[in-house]
């Protein structure tokens, strides 16, 4: 019986720090998400990222970490939802992807 209690209690912190982990990393994605649109003059929509992906990936020290792709939307004319994804290893931003964006000849964004 207290084999049992031991393994709910070990399961149970398990959760509990994937929780508050999975938590601080995704407000460095949002932070992230955030100066990138300000940056490029965009409009975060919802201004919310969502989980899309969570597995175990090795570092750039080949340490074991959890990667976790979010996936949030943005707006570049006010008018329309376009898609961008922030890859995070651990607590670091590796990829922020702000999509396709069409652009005119004369270097400026196109609707």
């Amino acid at each position: 019986m207290i084999v049992v209690d031991v393994v709910i209690l070990l399961v149970l912190g398990a959760l509990a720090w994937l929780w508050f982990d999975s938590f601080t990393a995704r407000e460095v994605g949002i932070e992230a998400v955030r100066r990138a649109c300000a940056a490029e003059g965009l409009q975060l929509l919802d201004e919310t990222i969502a989980l899309r992906s969570l597995r175990l990936k090795r570092n750039e020290d080949g340490q074991m970490t959890l990667a976790r792709v979010y996936s949030f939307e943005y707006s570049d004319t006010g008018d329309n939802r376009r898609r961008g994804s922030v890859y995070l290893l651990g607590h670091k931003v590796a990829i922020l992807n702000l999509g396709l964006r069409l652009v005119a000849s004369n270097g400026r964004l196109r609707n």
